[in-house]
Order: C-alpha cells, then sequence, then structure tokens
C-alpha cells in the first residue's frame, strides 16, 4: 500500500468502511443494493447509510483504488454500475477491521429517554403513550431481525454478519425488557407524585440532581 493510500486510509470515515465492509462479500453489487443489504442488517447494530452517503463513499472508494466499478452491457434494459472490493481496499479494510483502537465506546442516543429526563413538562399518560409505541417499534425491529437472520442461516459466507445479527436480537429483547421495566417505574412515579403534591417537601436548590 502506497503512503497516499496510508494517508487517506486515516482520513475516511466510518460510513466508507462500512460501504466497503459491504463489498468485502463475494459478488458485485450496485449502491441500490449496498442499501438494501445495509438496511437488512448494519442498521440494526450501528446505522443505515443513505443512498446519496453510499454513492458519495462508493466515488471516494474508487478514487483511493479501493473499489472498482463496471457498466451492465446492452443485455439489460436499464444500465447499471456494478462495484466490487479491490486487493488493495480488502488489504485497508483488514487493516482498519483490526485496529480495536478506532473502534471506540459505544454511542447511545436514546430519542425516547431524552423525552422522559424532561417527563416535568409532560403528563403522566402521555409519557406512558410514548413507551408503549417505542415497545411496539421494537417488537417491528425484532421481527425484522429475524427474519434477516433467517434469510443469514446456513450460508457459510454470513457466518460472521449472523453474529452481529444474533446480537442484535439480544439487544432488542432487552430493548423490551427495559421499557416494560420504564413503564412500571412511570406507574410508580405517577403514585408517588399522587402522594407527595407539588410544593410539598424539599425543594431543588439548584444544582444537578446528579453528582457531579
Amino acid at each position: 500500500m502506497t503512503s497516499s493510500h496510508i494517508a487517506n486510509k486515516q482520513e475516511l470515515p466510518p460510513t466508507a468502511w462500512a460501504v466497503l465492509g459491504l463489498l468485502s462479500f463475494p459478488g458485485e453489487r450496485t449502491g441500490y443494493e449496498l442499501k438494501k443489504w445495509a438496511d437488512s442488517s448494519l442498521r440494526f447494530f450501528y446505522w443505515s447509510p443513505a443512498i446519496s452517503q453510499i454513492y458519495a463513499e462508493l466515488r471516494r472508494l474508487e478514487e483511493l483504488g479501493y473499489a472498482s466499478s463496471a457498466r451492465s452491457g446492452p443485455e439489460e434494459l436499464r444500465a447499471k454500475r456494478r462495484y466490487a472490493i479491490t486487493e488493495a481496499g480488502r488489504e485497508a479494510l483488514a487493516g482498519w477491521a483490526a485496529d480495536t483502537a478506532e473502534a471506540g465506546p459505544p454511542v447511545l442516543k436514546h430519542g425516547l429517554l431524552l423525552r422522559i429526563w424532561l417527563g416535568h413538562l409532560s403528563e403522566p399518560d402521555r409519557l406512558r403513550a410514548m413507551v408503549a409505541d417505542h415497545l411496539e417499534r421494537t417488537r417491528g425491529e425484532l421481527a425484522a431481525v429475524w427474519e434477516a437472520m433467517a434469510h443469514a442461516a446456513d450460508v457459510p459466507e454470513w457466518a460472521f454478519p449472523a453474529l452481529a445479527l444474533r446480537w442484535s436480537e439480544r439487544q432488542h429483547l432487552a430493548e423490551l425488557e427495559l421499557g416494560e421495566a420504564l413503564l412500571a417505574d412511570l406507574a410508580e412515579a405517577g403514585r408517588q407524585a399522587g402522594d407527595h403534591p407539588a410544593g410539598a417537601g424539599r425543594q431543588a436548590d439548584g444544582d444537578a440532581p446528579t453528582p457531579g
């Protein structure tokens, strides 16, 4: 790998590595096919890039020599450009995947919990309804994970994606358990609020409600 490739490697965003990772499995794929695969795999444990991001990263990867593309022939009604990983791209991707220092800690941005945190500005029924909606969406996502797991089963090339999907299954099951516990916590908070009307008891002194 040339020094220019090494320098560019360090500047690539995670989206580029994710797209290159999709190309690392056998076969050539169009940008649209890469998007469909990201929606049925990556989004369950990381995120799914927009189709515009995928094409932008494909252009970047081609410029670096990490990917190559070819247009379909006249046998197809609509011309398509299919992409494949190059040896240089596979080498760079393997190096990036082995670099645990770049993995970083998991990042949790839970929109529902942000609203629960601001529950003093809402009504208890509204908060419970939001949690119920979240549980329904999570059950739908879990069903999609199971569908993806069934699709990946018994395909040797997808053994490691299947492991990631299995982790996603456990994560969604845990999210359902946490949501049910949150409903119970909201019910208990509502009972306590009824026992202690607003203005009663010790008043906040302006400090943060948690140490730090």
